[in-house]
């Protein structure tokens, strides 16, 4: 049992409908900020279980969860002749792998067959005569929630509760930490949905004992032999005494704190609370509840060994529960794999699982790289190296008044050699890409290399920049008297500004031939004062063509 879709309508930022469709194992969701990506995690653990920030929601319920442009357009209406009937949440989950009765039918959105549940946020009609009246005093300036009600139903139109819904969900958030009573209300969820029936009712015997044998203690008959001495309003029948709360059924879990190691949970990092949660979340065996496990930005607090620990116990448990986790880290995504990648960009959900094989294993294995940043920016310029990243910087900033290309969400990436591993990516989310590279003076190779996307192959958001003017000269370097590559930036820099220049901004006084030794010997050092100068400077043609 599985979710195979979700539907979001209205609720937070998702005023339209919002249609993801999620994998059986692991699902990775990237996006930037304010995309939406915690929304849907919540989304979905709302829907699932009713919890909303480790508190029942319809005690929570308030106008902050629903879409705020379709809240202030309702508002506003109320003054017009054609005022808009109040604003409705809709959260629709869709359910496969099982055959479930109760829950098929067509009463969803998309007016189709299907398994699953939804779960609205909508005006009650038994307050509509009350809403009315309300609605014709005038001067409304909040959306009215008193009137409104929340309801599950099945696509077979059953109404339902959460204790009804078959599949479980457990949030993890590592980026925060809420406590009630001293005990996280993350960890108190996951050990609840961990108990049986029978494992409850001896907790609550227990905490039952512990209430007896509580006001059996001396120290609190002595105390409570002072307060009972007190009379309330002048009655001497009404007594005050210390006990122990067990007014509600679950009493046992506001009293009972969690430790690790003899330190209470709260007490711990946050690191190794992340850590214990997501594990505590992976290993629940009930094995009537099919599980989904929503993570959000495990990288949260932890060190890289602890972050590996964590990706390897999310990767072993992907065949038995469904993941789904959202992510700023390109570590993350990489080691998990970026076949399983959805980039929210926009309310639009786009996938890499077209990714070549080859392409996926190549970031797995090496996860360093920072696929997310190509991903998340609206057009990057990759290059090969730290010096030549600085000096596309520097060649941006004087064609933009000064401006870090950055500041323009455009991203200069160093990508070692790996370009077309990145090409293949942008490749499939049409991302406007430049690649700046040289041609070691073999144009007939880098244009088989890059044949993908040159001539008639060529895509109208992929450019590849190079220069096609082959230098030359009799300098030669090392004990094997190798020629000379001309053919670099560097060179093709020194080219452009000419040797004065050059020696002014290094603080120098070099030959030609000793300045191409000494920038080939100190690319960053040259690349540093390069980008600092304050010289007005000529740049090759190809980058020029790069940032135009």
């Amino acid at each position: 049992m599985h979710i195979k879709k979700v539907i979001i309508s209205n609720f937070k930022s998702y005023r339209n409908p919002f249609c993801l469709e999620l994998d059986k194992g692991l699902n990775i969701l990237v996006g930037n900020n304010e995309t939406g990506k915690s929304t849907i995690l919540e989304a979905i653990h709302l829907a699932l279980s009713g919890l909303s920030n480790g508190r029942y929601f319809l005690n929570d319920l308030s106008e902050y969860y629903f879409n705020y442009e379709a809240v202030q357009e309702y508002l506003k209406s109320l003054s017009s002749s054609r005022p808009l009937p109040p604003p409705e949440i809709s959260i629709e989950v869709f359910i496969g792998g099982d055959d479930l009765p109760l829950f098929e039918g067509d009463e969803n959105s998309i007016q189709k067959n299907e398994c699953g549940i939804c779960f609205k946020i909508q005006m009650a009609e038994k307050y509509r005569a009350e809403y009315n009246e309300y609605i014709a005093e005038g001067n409304i300036s909040a959306l009215p929630i008193e009137f409104y009600e929340v309801n599950w139903t099945t696509c077979a139109r059953e109404s339902i509760t959460p204790r009804k819904i078959p599949i479980k969900s457990a949030l993890i958030d590592s980026s925060s930490a809420r406590y009630k009573n001293g005990s996280d209300v993350y960890i108190s969820h996951i050990v609840r949905n961990h108990l049986e029936d029978k494992d409850k009712n001896g907790l609550t015997q227990a905490h039952r004992r512990l209430q007896t044998q509580f006001v059996k203690d001396e120290s609190v008959k002595n105390v409570n032999e002072i307060i009972s001495s007190l009379a309330i309003d002048g009655s001497a029948a009404k007594r005050l005494k210390l006990t122990v709360d067990l007014s509600s059924k679950d009493a046992w879990e506001s009293s009972f704190v969690t430790s690790v190691e003899e330190i209470p949970f709260q007490h711990i990092g946050k690191g190794e609370q992340a850590v214990i949660k997501t594990k505590l979340a992976l290993e629940h065996k009930k094995s009537k509840e099919a599980n989904i496990i929503l993570i959000e930005e495990p990288e949260n607090h932890l060190a890289h060994s602890k972050l590996n620990q964590l990706i390897k116990a999310v990767q072993d448990k992907c065949t038995e529960k469904q993941i789904l986790i959202s992510t700023h880290s390109s570590f993350v995504a990489n080691k998990l794999g970026l076949e399983k990648l959805i980039l929210i960009e926009n309310k639009i959900p786009l996938r890499l699982n077209s990714l070549s094989e080859e392409t996926q294993d190549f970031f797995a294995k090496l996860p360093g790289y920072n696929t997310l940043r190509l991903l998340l920016c609206k057009k990057a310029i990759l290059v090969e190296g730290d010096c030549d990243e600085l000096l596309v910087q520097r060649a941006y900033m004087d064609k933009n008044k000064g401006r870090l290309p950055i500041e323009d969400e455009v991203d200069v990436i160093s990508v070692g050699t790996s370009f077309n591993r990145f090409l293949h990516i942008a490749e499939k989310i049409k991302k406007s890409v430049c690649v700046v590279t040289d041609t070691d003076g073999n144009i007939d190779a880098l244009e088989r290399k890059y044949a993908s996307y040159l001539g008639d192959n060529a895509k109208p958001f992929i450019k590849i920049c190079y220069d096609n003017i082959i230098d030359s000269g009799n300098l030669v370097v090392g004990e094997k008297k190798k020629p000379f590559n001309y053919n670099t930036l560097e060179p093709k820099f020194l080219k452009v500004n000419k040797q004065k220049k050059v020696n002014r901004i290094l603080g120098l006084e070099k030959s030609e031939d000793e300045l191409h030794l000494y920038m080939r010997a100190n690319k960053t050092i040259c690349a540093l004062k390069i980008f600092e100068t304050t010289e007005k400077l000529e740049f090759p043609k190809y980058i020029s063509d790069a940032i135009e």
